[in-house]
């Protein structure tokens, strides 16, 4: 882990806007549970259409994309010791 300073542009709850330095634009923060949740979501998006209907192939990539994140992110906390914000 390391600190460095970033420019918060919202604090707002859940909808926190930073940018990195030598990043150009401003990235927005998903905390953990709401990433949980979102990908939970995807999760039943994709089960309710099917494999076989129009639109399944784009909602599983985006299902999958955040999946990653979300193994990201845990991978991340467990490395550093901290307890995950939801349960699976």
């Amino acid at each position: 882990m390391h600190v460095e300073p970033v420019e918060n542009y919202s604090d707002a709850s859940n909808a926190a806007i930073m940018r990195h330095p030598g990043r150009r634009f401003p990235g927005f923060l998903f905390q953990g549970d709401s990433l949980y949740s979102l990908c939970s979501l995807a999760d039943e998006v994709c089960a309710s259409i099917g494999r076989a209907a129009p639109g399944f192939d784009e909602a599983n990539e985006l299902r999958n994309r955040l999946r990653s994140a979300l193994n990201h992110y845990k991978s991340t906390l467990d490395k550093h010791g901290i307890p995950l914000p939801f349960s699976e």
